[in-house]
């Protein structure tokens, strides 16, 4: 490998071998953001496939009992 800077076009294989020497930081982020979109259908069903289950939705409320209130008694002043 020379010094000079390999095209991508002119050969793949030998520009990615050129980069994983000369810019390893650049070569690896582009290898690791690449595999985020093939995470997101390889990881579900591994997480299902392993036991792990979605867990039931947050309440986003809270439940009004049926009826009339009960005011606590004993308390006053």
């Amino acid at each position: 490998m020379s010094g000079v800077p390999a095209t991508f076009w002119s050969g793949p294989i030998r520009y990615i071998k050129w980069a994983s020497y000369e810019k390893p930081a650049i070569f690896w982020s582009v290898i690791v953001g690449a595999m985020g979109p093939a995470a997101l259908v390889v990881v579900p069903p591994m997480r299902r496939w392993a036991g792990d289950e979605t867990p039931k939705r947050i309440p986003l409320t809270y439940p009004v009992p049926d009826g009339p209130r009960q005011i606590p008694t004993g308390y006053d002043d």
